[in-house]
């Protein structure tokens, strides 16, 4: 290309000349073709240059160099030459060029100028010069103009801004300006909105001007009213704007969108900046460079991985040049966030592009990827780095040894040390640092003094963060005295700072030791430093989190708020504090003066007052802070949504519970494991175990991905709805998962199977448990005792039982009724008492279902006479007998013939609020039935007829019996129709 160049010249010589910024750095093609333009003359039209070379439109010294010829700015020529509207843009070129005295010949087909005045000359900064050499500069980004006419322009810029800004827009303002300063022209328009910073104002004036000229504005007008959106940082015209520009072939110049996106990102508006792109994309147009590097650089910042892809690949597809630079920040954030695959996949891609990686690279590479705990993956790259000839610096090996002193290999972390230190004159003190941590971390802190001192041999004294990184240790070991003393020490080497007497506080405050973090608090003023809001937020957290509130109260109150304000961190640790301890009115005071300070309370704060008002039982209260919350205009996270559906649902709101489950996606959250969790075990609790299923494969279906607890819900859900074939089944694939069952997880299931009777299933999985040393609590040890009870198998039962206590596990009232109800049904009688008398011995108080077991034993075995001094034994301990009780006793007595005792129990039972159940009205009927009480018994059988309760035939033949020896006819054929009914509809449904 070269040579065909140069054999147009007709033998000239031409020498490269380099104009504007960056041209050093272009091809060479672009280099020659700039420099023949130069010396001919001439100006080829995009199409010749882009068409016939490839050059990138985008290309800084391409426009550089142009600017140069033009005595303008790059931003006034950038969008001479965009496909679609050359027109405009040579017409523009032909102002440019008048304007400068330039007599020119215009092809517009070729796209070529002519004959340029010789009064001017090129400087090497692209600058306009006089032959005297002289430079004529001119104004960033306004056209070139003769100073009389400049000057005319001024003084009409000035007067229609005077007028805008004089009142708001309407028809009189409009007037004004026409009256005043006559039709708008295109140079004013463009310098008044330059000067504008009201979007609302600049539009009106825009519109207003379009219509004036009666025709579209040009690109440069455009661009400023861009300008003056960026600058306002009001974006709610800008989609409008940009669909206009894209219907009338105009595009935003780079300047503009670069503007656009910084303003965003300086508003910290970063999803709107990355909105502002694509809305560009969707109109076709073309994003300049810095725009995306910008907001990719703001995005790594927040860890927004996805979206910073999505701008890497679009800056691909326009064929912008990525650099290794920008892989390694995108690679960084990916690998930060544990995406390995998404930034090895990154990695592939830039050396599939031809692009070596750097030292910077492999460094943040082996920095990422051992924190998310991919160590090999770290040592690959250390290696790897290596092979390609690169030699691992000073930033390579302390991230190399920090990895592996996180992942506890330190024995391979000082082997990487010792060979960094090997011939070392000057120690690295970052890695003497990291090393140290390492080694105090571990506990193993006679290797880190050891290594202080070899460090001060080396003639590099300790720094703060050494003696810093120790003292934490210490403090997370609880050696406070140790730590105390070597602060001590620290003094001769190295000023403590701020973060040093932190460190001191937060460990005294941890131990209980006030006092001694208050002297320390006095040290540190003497020192100079004084302490800050983390010092006392430190102090406020730990006196909470050890119950000392008073004391937290007290530094609290005791701020001196002109020197230390407290921030929403202080709030927020005493407000949990104090309400975690029941003292939620102080918690809600406390709020109150937070708003007061002007301080906004976070989603964190609401939460802690929701749990802890339905935790102290004051449900309105927790959901009046609900609604306070949504009139302060706060936003919910999804923690605090799930906290406040957990406390609904355990208040036993269940609806409610459901409605704010609706309302997580309402919020725009997608409901997460612990939403589903909360969710099921609400559900179940409230008898709805049977929308366990589906819930389970909603949970599946959103990709939740469970864990132990949510695991152990939906278990317990399927086992109380009868799946226990599923519950099963989920406990195998929750091992094969890599979650370990807990005894949560065996408990409901073995709950489950002993209740449908697979009692060896349940045993089977209970000596599982044992041998996986998960320690079994009375909860399944019960749930098998009664088991194996309800089927008759006691001797099983006693040795579950036996085993029980050898584990060291005292049987609470319900195990030891789950005994005493299978030896009752075996009629083991004496059995039972013995095991009564054991309970009473071990200080296992009986309760009303224990009496309740023992007087239907005795009834059972027809010893009425025992089984009713249980029932005043009973009475005596102030346990108020329940409907199974009555019914036992009263049919008891009945059937023992003391009927009178038995009606007088009957009639207590009822006037004392009692509901009698169809046995107790049985019972009774037949009692007074066998002494001849026929018409008492025919009253209550009417009454029982009317409850609807259902009268057994035995009931009926006795009664009849009864009516007839009393010559009662008339109700003995009552009774007689009864009975016949009765025998059809028995033999009705044997048919059937």
């Amino acid at each position: 290309m070269s040579e065909k160049l140069r054999s147009d010249r007709k033998g000239h010589c031409f020498t490269f000349r380099a104009f504007g910024m960056g041209l050093s750095r272009c091809p060479n093609s672009l280099k020659l073709v700039l420099s023949l333009v130069c010396d001919c003359h001439r100006l080829p039209s995009s199409s010749v240059l882009f068409d016939s070379f490839g050059i990138n439109p985008n290309c800084q010294a391409y426009w550089s160099a142009i600017a140069g010829i033009l005595g303008t700015s790059v931003y006034e020529v950038n969008f001479l030459y965009r496909p679609g509207w050359y027109q405009l843009g040579h017409a523009y070129m032909k102002t440019l060029l008048r304007n400068h005295g330039i007599v020119h010949r215009f092809d517009l087909k070729l796209g070529k100028i002519y004959n340029f005045s010789q009064k001017y000359l090129f400087s090497s900064n692209g600058h306009f010069s006089d032959s005297k050499g002289k430079v004529v500069p001119f104004v960033d980004h306004d056209i070139p103009e003769s100073s009389m006419k400049f000057e005319g322009t001024r003084q009409v810029v000035d007067e229609i801004c005077d007028i805008l800004e004089s009142s708001s827009w309407g028809p009189s303002l409009e007037n004004s300006l026409l009256e005043r300063c006559g039709k708008p022209q295109p140079e004013s328009v463009i310098r008044v909105l330059r000067r504008l910073k009201d979007v609302s104002l600049a539009v009106n004036y825009f519109r207003w001007s379009e219509r004036q000229i009666d025709q579209a504005h040009c690109p440069e007008a455009y661009n400023s009213l861009l300008m003056v959106i960026a600058r306002s940082r009001n974006f709610d015209m800008l989609e409008q704007i940009l669909e206009e520009m894209s219907v009338a072939g105009i595009g935003p110049s780079n300047y503009a969108s670069v503007e656009l996106v910084v303003s965003c990102v300086k508003s910290h508006k970063l999803r709107e900046a990355f909105d502002l792109i694509q809305t560009m994309r969707r109109f076709k147009f073309r994003p300049a460079f810095s725009a995306y590097t910008n907001l990719i650089g703001a995005l790594s910042t927040v860890h927004e991985a996805d979206l910073m892809l999505t701008l890497f690949h679009q800056m691909q597809e326009l064929g912008y040049e990525v650099s290794v630079h920008l892989f390694t920040t995108v690679i960084r954030v990916f690998a930060k966030e544990g995406r390995v695959d998404a930034a090895l996949s990154l990695l592939d891609e830039m050396k599939s592009n031809s692009l070596g990686a750097d030292i910077v690279l492999y460094n943040v590479c082996i920095d990422c990827f051992g924190k998310v705990g991919k160590v090999d993956m770290a040592w690959k790259f250390f290696h790897e780095m290596k092979a390609h000839g690169l030699r691992p610096d000073d930033v390579t090996y302390t991230s190399m040894i920090g990895v592996l002193c996180k992942a506890d290999k330190l024995e391979e972390a000082v082997q990487l040390f010792e060979q960094m230190d090997l011939n070392r004159t000057v120690p690295c003190a970052y890695a003497y640092n990291t090393m140290i941590m390492g080694y105090s971390s571990a506990g193993n802190f006679d290797e880190a003094y050891s290594l202080l001192e070899r460090q001060k041999k080396k003639g590099c004294i300790p720094s703060v963060i050494a003696y810093n990184c120790i003292l934490t240790s210490l403090g997370r070991k609880g050696r406070v005295d140790e730590a105390l003393r070597i602060f001590e020490e620290m003094k001769k080497d190295a000023v403590p700072n701020l973060p040093t007497y932190n460190i001191l506080v937060d460990m005294l405050c941890r131990e209980g030791k006030l006092e001694a973090a208050l002297q320390v608090q006095d040290a540190m003023k003497e020192a100079g430093l004084y302490p800050n809001v983390m010092t006392i937020n430190i102090m406020i957290d730990r006196l909470c989190k050890a119950q000392k509130l008073d004391a937290a109260c007290s530094i609290f109150e005791g701020m001196d708020h002109k020197v230390c304000t407290p921030n929403e961190f202080t709030f927020c640790s005493l407000i949990d504090g104090l309400g975690k301890q029941g003292r939620v009115d102080d918690a809600y005071r406390l709020y109150e003066k937070m708003l007061d300070t002007s301080k906004i309370p976070t989603a964190i704060i609401y939460t802690s007052l929701i749990r802890n008002f339905f935790k102290c039982g004051r449900n309105e209260d927790g959901h009046k802070i609900y609604k306070e919350m949504v009139r302060q205009c706060c936003p919910p996270d999804l923690m605090l949504l799930n906290t406040y559906m957990d406390c609904v649902f355990k208040a036993g709101e269940t609806e409610t519970g459901r409605a704010l489950f609706k309302e997580i996606k309402a919020q725009g959250f997608s409901p997460d494991v612990r939403s589903f969790s909360i969710l099921i075990h609400g559900l179940v609790k409230a008898g709805f175990a049977h929308e366990t299923y589906e819930l389970f494969y909603a949970m599946k279906e959103q990709g939740c991905v469970l864990d132990t607890r949510a695991y152990n819900t939906v278990i317990d859900g399927f086992c109380k709805s009868g799946k226990v074939d599923k519950a099963y089944q989920l406990l195998e694939e929750m091992k094969t998962k890599g979650h370990q069952p807990t005894v949560v997880t065996y408990g409901s299931v073995i709950d489950g199977l002993a209740k449908i009777d697979r009692l060896d299933e349940a045993y089977m999985l209970f000596e599982e448990a044992k041998s996986k040393g998960i320690e079994l609590n009375l909860v399944i040890y019960s749930s098998l005792i009664d088991g194996f009870g309800k089927v008759g198998r006691v001797d099983e039962a006693y040795l579950i039982m036996e085993e029980l206590m050898q584990q060291g596990l005292m049987p609470n009232v319900y195990t030891w009724n789950c005994l005493l109800d299978a030896l009752v049904k075996a009629e083991e009688i004496d059995e039972a008492l013995v095991c009564f008398q054991s309970m009473k011995d071990l200080n296992c108080a009986p309760n009303q279902i224990t009496y309740s077991i023992l007087i239907n034993g005795f009834c059972r075995v027809r010893k009425f006479t025992k089984a009713f001094v249980y029932w005043q034994e009973m009475q005596k301990l102030g346990l108020k007998p329940n409907t199974i009780t009555y019914t036992t006793m009263i049919s008891g007595l009945a059937k023992a013939g003391n009927i009178v005792e038995a009606n007088r129990l009957f009639e207590r039972f009822k006037a004392s609020g009692g509901i009698p159940d169809s046995a107790c009205y049985n019972a009774i009927i037949e009692g007074l039935s066998s002494t001849n009480r026929a018409m008492d018994a025919y009253m209550l059988f009417e009454e029982t007829r009317l409850k609807g309760f259902k009268i057994l035939s035995k009931t009926c033949v006795v009664l009849l019996d009864a009516l007839h020896k009393a010559e009662c006819l008339e109700q003995a054929a009552i009774v007689g129709t009864v009975l016949k009914e009765m025998a059809k509809s028995q033999h009705a449904s044997r048919s059937w």
